[in-house]
């Protein structure tokens, strides 16, 4: 096997569709489903532990819990079969304790289970077609009965025992609600169902035969023992915007746009796909939880009712209302709390109530907040952290930073801190859609087929691998393809590369895991019949990890073995999607399509250490902007003032408190000395009386115990004479026996002596009749034999007749003798008996002394518990006169509510009728409005024009000033030149004066003259290219005056131009100030007809003499409004002629450019550049070689 090895540190995620997902196992721990794994999770510290599922399981499907908290049962598939493993909490780490996995009865997967009240039966739900409900005795993995739910295939959403009794059981689904109880080896239907089937979701039980059933309606039924007995249903509350407001501030537009996402969300069993999420479809109850007061259920999206049991009545009111809270960093705030409850558990103590919800979010609310929040609902918050409700598609880790970030198809990016490997919490972005994020280059890649990209170490190269079976290897410095691999056949997942970045490591659909370098397959190591999604490998390059589409991860060591040397573990419920490596090679990190996070720690068994060469330590710097120090100093300085304030203001109470307190003190010591002589007084009554009753006590007790010793004595005088007169026929009865065996021994004497004497007479008698009839033997031997046998046969007779009376008189006597020795032995039973009450009675009395003593302890302590249930009593009963006033003024109040309700009723009619005509008066001024909106729009798309037109003309200017300098620079080089041309003419003058000198010397002449051709024979053209050079000079200095007297024109232009812009922005500016000023007034009139629409609505009380007052006072407000827009249109003519001159003054200067444009030296400026003169003097170095 791998000597690489991986622990589960952390996880992130939760499976929400997994039938009864959350539970508490203590006050602190709950457990609930994530990939596939079960996690135990202290909400207190924060720790995690795991139950991880089966071998090759392709995920759970229902969880339940045992009573007593020791027991887990987990239904799964493994391998296409149903499975039930069943877990023993208790035991550190969790085992297993059976699996029950082989059945004799047609079952696809099991969908509900529940644990019966001692915890030692099972009962278990399949799935439609066959909808069988399993009793099973799961020690033994007996099935004691099974019975079909359901011939229509109707889906089964949940199965329960009573919380008292093993053998009643309910069942809930679509158009059915069952009671069985199991008798005599079946379960037996108990209830029949009356009126028209519902779809019941969920239940619970909330005593031993009343059961709350809630339907996909918003109704909730109470049966009893089968019956309904109250029925309510839930009304559907939007939530008031008012008191929880959202700043939804939108930081900066993304340039990026990303485009729609086209996969649904995930599912959440059948009871959510059989029915529609309009927001006017009546509240779905799909989660229901008792606890000692009532109980507590689902109401639509993101709402939770408590509803308590009435005092008098076995009915239940609604209570309180709690609501799951806005999200403002989703991507859609206004529908983050529309998630469906889908299951709620209370903690042992009924603390704490906990709930998951449709989008995979764990929510949890203090019971005690509920009951604080009066008339207000009350609002979750997460119990862990938010977690991504779809399929992660891209991670990433920080280097200088514990950080990890992932995206997912629920468009949002969630950065989480880590410590030792475990996120401590999470930081959500809303994006538009994600599905992965990658540095993009300048190379152009086929994005549509590319599945997998990955940087080398020195981020020098790129390798990319896609579904069309490619390979590429890319260069980022040349921008070209280095190397390729095609194969066809494999659609590729995901490509890794060597740390030496000299192999490349590539996976697909062919199975197979493929090493490539140099544009070729090295070799093909074999997945054994899963694919391969993701791969990473180490930084150290000596462990290599792989993710599969069954969700588990193989970790083998690198290089890769021939065999099947790995370790694989269960993980994830769906294909892994991302794996990813930490910079220091001690954690991993794995994301699959099941939305959940795991955390990996890793390490060798071998003791190849991953050790870096350098070890990158976490930065401890944070970037915060100016603006937020500045705002937290600010904030300092006013909490600090605050905290004098306070400390003055406490100072200060503590002060009164203190006089307040001493009073009260002085009060109360009074009151208490006060008391204390009332009690010593009550005290020294109480002693006499207490020493009147231990006289009356000790001469009670010494009356009990003289009679009691007389008593005593008597009983013993009689039971003497008692025993006396026993033991006298006892020995009267011992003679008698005595006599009565001797008579009996004499009697077997005598009988034993007679027949003795009766044989030998016989034998004497017979034996002479046999030797008579010897003679006759021989004549009739037939009849001899006959004699003999009849002779055999009454000698036997004559035996046994005589054994059987001496058999009965022995038994006769013996029983006698038995009957005489029982009735001895019972005398001798009787005078114990005696014995023993005689000490029984000395106890009781010992005992009666002992309670005597306790009791007067005990009436000590009665009469103060009747005192304080005495104060009790009489706090109750004014707690409840005040309850019942209360409940006086609240029926006192709704029924003047009632009648202000029916008066409103009366001026609704004349409101309507008055908001008809104020809307008819808003709607031409929202016209002239929009009218104004979009003129203004106008205005600012020329401005933006004239903006661009400027950056247009300023880039001139600029391209122009460039090529001055570039001239300026040509000048001086010629200049340059030109000096070092007037120095060389210089020395050959001199040179040629010097060999004048020698003009009557030929022979001196001619060397000389040699001389100076030698010295300056490379420069034998001087003369001509001068000549071009003086012309060239000249060209150049009339096209240098031509430019120069352009750029001047040019420069005029461009500042009177400047300026008549200037001038035009200004007046544009402030036409736009007056038409926000315009827009202003508007509203200011808008506001004031919605303020009076406001104030007619309110003004309901008004009566009709008060209405014609009202008309005359709106009349005058309509003449305004009437002479307003001829205002505004006399403006609105004036703003159209100013826009019309802006565009003829537009037009008009584009018309000036490009006639500057058509010029010949300024076109030759912009489009041809001069030569320069440095590359003529070189022509000319190059000609004179």
């Amino acid at each position: 096997m791998s000597a690489v090895v991986a622990q589960t540190l952390h996880v992130f995620g939760l499976r929400s569709h997994v039938a009864n997902n959350i539970f508490y196992f203590d006050e602190q721990i709950i457990i609930f489903p994530s990939g596939n794994h079960c996690v135990k999770y202290n909400v207190d510290q924060k720790w995690q532990k795991f139950i991880p599922g089966s071998d090759k399981s392709q995920g759970m499907l229902a969880l339940s819990i045992s009573p007593n908290r020791r027991y887990l049962a987990i239904s799964e598939t493994v391998q296409e079969k149903p499975a039930i493993t069943i877990y023993e909490l208790s035991s550190i780490p969790c085992r297993k304790r059976k699996v029950l996995n082989n059945f004799d009865f047609q079952v696809q997967k099991f969908i509900s289970m529940a644990f019966s009240p001692d915890s030692k039966y099972l009962l278990a739900q399949t799935s439609p077609p066959e909808s069988n409900l399993v009793y099973w005795l799961w020690e033994k993995q007996k099935v004691m009965a099974i019975v079909r739910i359901d011939t229509q295939n109707n889906p089964v959403y949940q199965v329960s025992f009573s919380p008292q009794d093993n053998t009643q059981v309910c069942v809930t689904g679509n158009g059915m609600f069952k009671l069985l109880r199991f008798t005599e080896g079946t379960l037996k239907q108990t209830n029949f169902q009356r009126g028209e089937p519902q779809n019941y979701l969920a239940h619970t039980w909330v005593a031993d035969d009343k059961i709350i059933v809630g339907t996909d309606t918003g109704k909730l039924f109470l049966f009893e023992s089968g019956d309904q007995r109250w029925e309510t249903s839930i009304m559907v509350k939007e939530p008031t915007h008012d008191s929880k407001s959202l700043d939804v501030i939108q930081e900066s537009e993304s340039l990026i746009e990303f485009p729609p996402i086209s996969s649904p969300l995930p599912s959440y069993e059948q009871m959510v796909a059989t029915s529609s999420h309009s927001q006017l479809s009546m509240p779905q109850v799909f989660a229901i939880a008792a606890y000692s007061k009532g109980f507590a259920c689902s109401a639509g999206p993101g709402r939770v009712l408590l509803f308590e049991k009435m005092e008098e009545k076995d009915f239940y009111r609604e209570s309180r209302e709690i609501r799951i809270p806005v999200d403002p960093q989703s991507n859609d705030p206004s529908q983050s709390d529309k998630q469906d409850v889908l299951c709620l558990c209370f903690s042992p103590s009924e603390e704490t109530l906990v709930a998951s919800t449709s989008k995979n979010q764990l929510y949890s609310i203090t019971m005690s907040l509920t009951e604080i929040s009066k008339g207000e609902p009350a609002h979750f918050e997460y119990l862990m952290y938010p977690l991504h409700s779809a399929p992660i598609t891209g991670l990433a880790t920080c280097i200088r930073k514990p950080l990890i970030a992932t995206c997912s198809l629920d468009r949002s990016i969630r950065c989480s801190a880590q410590s030792s490997g475990a996120p401590e919490e999470s930081a959500p972005f809303s994006v538009l859609g994600c599905m992965c994020v990658y540095a993009l280059h300048w190379i152009c890649l086929p994005l549509l087929q590319i599945r997998s990209i990955v940087w080398n170490a020195d981020d020098s190269k790129l390798i990319s691998g896609g579904t069309d079976g490619a390979v590429y290897e890319w260069n980022l410095s040349t921008g070209k393809r280095e190397t390729e691999c095609v194969l066809k056949s494999c659609s590729y997942n995901c490509v890794t590369v060597s740390p030496d970045a000299k192999i490349i490591f590539a996976v697909g659909s062919d199975h197979t895991l493929k090493e490539i370098a140099d544009s070729s397959i090295l070799r093909e190591i074999s997945a054994f019949d899963v694919t391969y999604t993701t791969i990473v490998i180490s930084h150290s390059g000596r462990m290599m990890f792989v993710g599969t589409s069954v969700g588990t991860i193989r970790a083998m060591k690198y290089p890769l073995p021939l065999q099947k040397e790995f370790n694989e573990y269960q993980a994830h419920a769906s294909p892994i999607t991302k794996m990813l490596l930490t910079f220091d090679d001690q954690f991993l990190l794995t994301a699959a399509e099941d939305g959940c996070l795991f955390t990996w720690k890793v390490f060798d068994k071998d003791g190849r250490g991953i050790k870096r060469e350098r070890e990158v330590g976490f930065a401890e710097e944070v970037l915060v902007t100016k603006t937020d120090m500045e705002e937290k100093a600010q904030v300092m300085l006013e909490l600090k003032t605050r905290v004098e304030e306070l400390k003055m203001e406490n100072e200060y109470q503590l002060r009164l408190k203190d006089m307040n307190y001493s009073e009260k003190i002085k009060e109360l010591t009074d009151k208490f000395i006060q008391e204390m002589e009332s009690l010593k007084t009550k005290n020294q009554v109480l002693r006499t009386e207490k020493e009147k009753q231990d006289v009356y006590h000790r001469e009670h007790i010494e009356d009990l115990l003289d009679k009691q010793s007389r008593e005593l004595q008597d009983l013993e005088c009689c039971n003497n004479q008692k025993l006396l007169l026993e033991y006298e026929k006892y020995q009267e009865l011992q003679l008698k026996s005595q006599r009565m065996q001797e008579e009996y021994e004499k009697q077997l004497r005598d009988n034993d002596e007679t027949k003795s004497q009766a044989l030998e007479e016989l034998t004497e008698f017979y034996e002479a009749k046999l030797q008579e009839k010897t003679t006759l033997l021989e004549e009739a031997q037939e009849d001899v034999r006959q004699q003999l046998r009849e002779f055999e046969e009454t000698k036997k007779q004559i035996e046994e007749d005589e054994d059987r009376e001496i058999q009965d008189i022995k038994t006769k006597y013996e029983k006698k003798l038995r009957d005489e020795k029982e009735s001895n032995l019972r005398l001798k039973g009787e005078t114990g008996i005696m014995r023993k009450k005689f000490s029984s009675l000395q106890k009781e009395i010992e005992e009666r002394t002992n309670d005597i003593e306790t009791l007067k302890g005990e009436q000590v302590k009665l009469q103060g518990v009747i005192k304080s249930l005495e104060k009790d009593i009489q706090g109750l009963k004014r707690e409840i006169q005040e309850r019942d006033e209360t409940i006086q003024d609240k029926e006192k109040r709704i029924y003047d509510l009632k009648k202000k309700n029916q008066e409103l009723g009366k001026f609704k009619f004349v409101l309507d009728y008055k908001i008809k005509e104020l809307k008819k008066q808003i709607e031409p001024r929202e016209n002239e409005i929009r009218v104004m909106k979009e003129q203004i729009q106008e205005m600012e798309a020329e401005l933006e024009n004239f903006h661009k037109q400027n950056t247009q003309l300023e880039l001139n200017i600029t391209e122009l000033w460039q090529k001055l300098r570039a001239t300026d620079q040509e000048m001086r080089r010629e200049r340059q030149k030109e000096r070092d041309l007037e120095a060389l003419v210089k020395r050959f003058k001199t040179d040629l004066h010097n060999c004048v000198a020698y003009i009557q010397e030929p022979r001196l002449l001619k060397e000389k003259i040699r001389g100076l051709f030698e010295k300056y024979v490379q420069r034998a053209d001087i003369v001509e290219i001068a000549g071009l050079n003086t012309d060239l000079q000249q060209e150049y200095a009339r096209q240098r005056e031509h430019l120069e007297r352009n750029l001047a024109t040019l420069k005029k232009k461009v500042v009177k131009e400047g300026e008549l812009h200037r001038t035009d922005y200004v007046r544009i500016m402030q036409e736009n100030v007056s038409l926000i000023k315009e827009i202003n007034e508007l509203r200011r009139e808008l506001k004031f007809t919605r303020s009076q629409v406001y104030d007619l609505e309110a003004a309901l009380k008004l009566t009709k003499k008060v209405r014609p007052q009202e008309v005359s006072e709106t009349e005058p407000s309509r003449d305004m409004l009437s002479t307003a827009p001829t205002a505004r249109l006399n403006e609105q003519e004036e703003t159209g002629r100013i826009i019309e001159m802006q565009r003829l003054e537009i037009q008009r200067l584009r018309d000036q450019i490009q006639e500057q444009e058509q010029i010949t030296g300024f076109h030759t400026l912009a489009g041809v550049r001069l030569p320069s003169l440095s590359n003529s003097e070189v022509d000319l170095e190059v000609k004179t070689n």
